[in-house]
This record gives structure tokens, C-alpha cells and sequence, in this order.
């Protein structure tokens, strides 16, 4: 059974909703998930914050968040995870944020630099990933492991 449908049967189990916030993957986390029939039983809704304004405007964050930790870093996606909780009214929040390439840009981080973090009612906790590959690549594994991250606090 792949990632996608365990997800769903485990919050239709528990009678839980989610909401997706994606910088780095683009919609490749909402894809998969609604790619499952019958995820709008579970599925709020899916953002694509990529630009520091969208961040801002949609979710909640500041932009003095943005400038003190960076758009990169477990900060930003701490608080884009309650931003999209909150915005969406779920029982789950998931976002991520990273660097995937090939081009570095600003941030001292390397490539593949990941934070991937779940705001549930309990709380909200992040992880930190340094993902390795090209831009495709990168991109399908922080998508991958944020579907594992929600499965995983859905079973705790």
C-alpha cells in the first residue's frame, strides 16, 4: 500500500483533516495526495507559498520572521505549518521549506537543505533534512517524507 493511501485511511480513520503548505515541492505533496479517490474526505486544501509576499499574505507569517531566520529554516517552517492549520481550520498542518537548486541563491545552506514540520492540536514539531540529488529529485523526496511525517504522527 503506498504512502498516499495509508495517509488516507489513517485520517479517515481518526476523522482528521489537512492542510498543505508547499514552497519547494510546488503542489507535489497536494498532488499525491489528491491523487488517492476519496482524499476531499480528509483534504482542506493545499498552498503553494513560493515567494516571501505569498508567505506573508496567505499564511500568517512576518516578514521580520522572514528576515531574522530566512525563508529556509525550521522557524519559517514551524510557522507556516500553524499558518496553513489555521488558515484551512484542520486538525493538521504540513509544510516544508527548502533549497533544491541548482542554483543556491542567498542562503549559506546547501542544496537540498530541508525543514519540514506538522502542526497538530497538540503542538508542532519539525524536522531537518539535507536531501541529495538534482532538483527533481530533491523535490520528490521532501514531498515523499512530508507524507511520511504526517502517517507517522497520525500513529503515534
Amino acid at each position: 500500500m503506498s504512502v498516499e493511501v495509508a495517509l488516507g485511511e489513517s485520517l479517515k480513520a481518526n476523522g482528521w483533516t489537512l492542510a498543505v503548505a508547499e514552497t519547494t515541492t510546488g503542489g507535489l505533496i497536494s498532488a499525491k495526495i489528491v491523487g488517492v479517490p476519496g482524499s476531499s474526505a480528509y483534504f482542506e486544501r493545499g498552498v503553494v507559498a513560493y515567494s516571501k509576499e505569498s508567505k506573508v499574505e496567505m499564511l500568517g507569517i512576518t516578514e521580520d520572521q522572514l528576515s531574522e531566520f530566512g525563508a529556509v529554516s525550521e522557524e519559517t517552517a514551524v510557522a507556516l505549518a500553524e499558518g496553513v492549520r489555521k488558515l484551512g481550520g484542520t486538525t493538521l498542518g504540513i509544510a516544508e521549506t527548502g533549497i533544491a537548486g541548482p542554483i543556491l541563491g542567498r542562503s549559506p545552506k546547501p542544496l537540498g537543505s530541508t525543514y519540514i514540520a506538522i502542526a497538530t492540536p497538540d503542538g508542532t514539531r519539525c524536522e531537518e533534512h539535507v536531501f541529495s540529488g538534482n532538483r527533481d529529485t530533491i523535490r520528490q523526496q521532501i514531498a515523499c517524507r512530508a507524507l511520511e511525517l504526517v502517517l507517522e504522527t497520525i500513529q503515534l
